[in-house]
């Protein structure tokens, strides 16, 4: 069994109009939203064996963020230079190159890639995956390489304005 957590980043900040996209960072929402979705996660036992993001300052502050509340050490966070606005096929041949040995791995990323892959991915339909959001899939696999669309099973779904902590 492979468990797959695909998280879309926090809230970012447009106040600096000068900062590429690839630099923009959390904005104070963001900054809220992602250990409280952490805080959810630990409450379900949640375990991660490998935290893989996109480098994208908002993506890697989330990532950041939600190790910090799931006792995840930072330096094992691994970036990922193809998660920057990964497409889903692209996303999927990042899964099919995990190793093994993770049965249970957290991707953070970027719209409208994580929500197409989230959508072809299991079967079931999510309109848009808001900022900060969490969509958690099973897999009956023994290899990440076994991993193809239309077979996962989506385990929960949930997002900061899901429901009041």
């Amino acid at each position: 069994m492979k468990t797959l957590f695909i998280v879309r980043h926090a809230k970012s900040s447009w106040d600096n109009p000068t900062l590429s996209d690839f630099e923009r960072p959390l904005n104070e929402r963001g900054k809220r939203d992602a250990p409280r979705m952490a805080r959810r996660l630990k409450e379900k036992d949640i375990t991660i064996d490998l935290m893989l993001s996109s480098p994208a300052k908002r993506a890697m502050s989330t990532c950041k963020r939600i190790a910090e509340v799931l006792m995840y050490p930072s330096e094992k966070i691994r970036l990922d230079d193809k998660l920057y606005h990964a497409s889903e096929d692209k996303m999927l041949d990042i899964v099919h190159g995990l190793k093994d040995q993770h049965n249970n791995v957290m991707i953070f990323g970027h719209n409208p890639g994580l929500t197409d892959f989230v959508n072809s991915l299991v079967d079931g339909h999510i309109i848009n995956i808001p900022t900060c959001g969490v969509v958690a899939c099973n897999f009956t696999v023994s290899s990440w390489k076994d991993i193809d669309w239309g077979n996962g099973k989506m385990v929960f779904y949930d997002y900061p304005k899901s429901k009041a902590d």
